[in-house]
């Protein structure tokens, strides 16, 4: 006989800031409970970010929802992500999504949100789960001391790069050089061959500095007056731009932008002349991982699979240890796209190894089917979402907000790593900064399109590394 939602709320632990406290039930009712813990991960004038670890110990829930009331009227939820968060007065409540709305027995979910303040950033004394209260006040014969949470706050002025050092796949994860599962978001370019002069100096440091961006990915389109045009100057300016975000502590995504002809083949030989080159130059960097194919279209995943097996050796020849991301069928949906999904890749993986999987999205195109994808691929491959969109598939249309923040939900949920398109000043919606940006030397706040100003809010927000 399943218990009811107030047996699985009938003992909690809490840890609040640095103590925790588990609350231990009756006997008869040992085998049930939850556990919350809130941990302030980072503060500073005026804000703080919390993180917020819900566990079961009961039976299995389908739906839940977590409220709590801010001790100080100050405090106030701003941005929060793998819930669906409000607030009314001071008391905040965080609801699942649809992802993870089952919380079988023993299972964990990890929240968070940034919080603004007006003065002391006190924790909260009480939480409820599914409107029941999980506290600590049922007196000292039922509590035992747990060991604290420990929390590491980066050191200001820390850089991703100098935090995680050298990144590889490990299991289904990107990790740092301490062999911890980490994930990057950041922006990439628009073509180099357009839009060259919105990548400078004041540029990368807003990137940088305002938005705290770990990475920049660097789109060298191939065909479309790019690379096959002039070799010489289009490595160079990878390279360039290599360093430019080296220097910054950002990392580099090295982007091979095929995207027509779709067939990767088509450009085998140029891949492997600038792969070449650029693992040569770069292989001993730290920040560089190489893409060696955007967004292959009307190929098979056998044709795709076969192009990356000769151009990575071609990769590893010179840079043995840099992670390599590999496209995928149907404009790197998974397949998904052209009526297939990740099955074909797990039956036939690429044969290399420190790889990961490209998964792209366009928020107002791709919605519930291509997130339920993500999630059941996201178990068994190692993903990098090297470029998503606001908008629809066309770069154009208007910013899809929910979609948008359904998908960033997801991917932070399952430390999958992004970028957005575009860093750029294009005419199109999907652009982060506004038409004419570029021309001048101010790219600030005021200079954000909706989407670039929703995308900044997100990239922004203080990295779990």
């Amino acid at each position: 006989m399943k218990r009811s939602i107030a047996a699985l709320a009938a003992a909690c632990a809490t840890v609040l800031g640095s103590a925790a406290v588990l609350l231990m039930p009756e006997a008869s009712a040992a085998a049930q409970g939850c556990r919350v813990d809130y941990t302030v991960t980072n503060q500073w004038q005026g804000g703080f970010q919390a993180g917020v670890k819900v566990t079961n110990l009961g039976d299995a829930v389908t739906g839940w929802s977590l409220r709590f009331t801010f001790p100080d009227s100050g405090q106030k939820v701003a941005q929060g992500w793998n819930a669906t968060w409000s607030q009314s007065g001071s008391t905040a409540t965080a609801t699942n999504t649809d992802w993870n709305r089952a919380l079988a027995s023993g299972a964990s979910v990890d929240l968070g949100f940034t919080g603004t303040t007006t003065g002391a950033n006190p924790v909260p004394a009480s939480f409820t789960l599914n409107g029941l209260t999980c506290t600590g006040t049922t007196g000292p014969s039922t509590t035992t001391p747990t060991t604290p949470t420990t929390t590491t706050t980066p050191s200001p002025g820390s850089t991703p790069l100098a935090a995680n050092g050298q990144l590889h796949v490990c299991g289904v994860h990107l990790c740092n050089e301490a062999n911890r599962a980490i994930q990057l978001r950041g922006m990439s370019t628009h073509g180099l061959q357009w839009f060259d002069e919105c990548y400078n100096d004041a540029s990368l440091d807003a990137l940088a500095n305002d938005w705290h961006a770990d990475l920049l990915r660097i789109a060298m389109y191939v065909q479309e007056q790019g690379y096959e045009t002039n070799p010489s100057w289009f490595t160079n300016r990878v390279n360039s731009l290599v360093d430019e975000a080296e220097e910054r502590g950002m990392y580099a995504v090295i982007d091979f932008h095929t995207l027509t002809p779709g067939d990767p083949n088509y450009n085998l030989d140029r891949a492997k002349t600038f792969f070449a080159a650029v693992a040569a130059r770069n292989a001993a960097k730290k920040n560089v991982v190489y893409e060696i194919a955007n967004e292959p279209n009307g190929v098979s995943w056998a044709g795709i699979k076969s192009y990356a097996e000769q151009v990575i050796p071609v990769i590893r020849a010179a840079d043995p240890d840099a992670v390599v991301i590999v496209g995928t069928r149907g404009w790197s949906s998974l397949g998904v796209s052209d009526g297939s999904s990740e099955t074909e890749i797990l039956n036939n993986p690429v044969n290399a190894t420190n790889i990961m999987y490209t998964f792209h999205f366009y928020a107002a195109s791709h919605k519930d089917n291509y997130r339920s994808t993500v999630s059941r691929a996201a178990v068994k491959l190692p993903l990098f979402v090297t470029e998503f969109g606001t908008v629809s598939a066309t770069g154009g249309g208007a910013l899809d907000q929910s979609s948008t923040t359904a998908w960033l939900d997801l991917l932070d949920q399952l430390k999958i790593s992004y970028a957005n398109w575009t860093y750029s000043d294009a005419d199109e919606s999907s652009a982060a900064l506004r038409p004419g940006t570029c021309a001048g030397s101010d790219y600030g706040s005021g200079r954000l399109t909706e989407s670039g100003a929703l995308v900044r809010s997100r990239v922004s927000t203080p990295d779990s590394f």
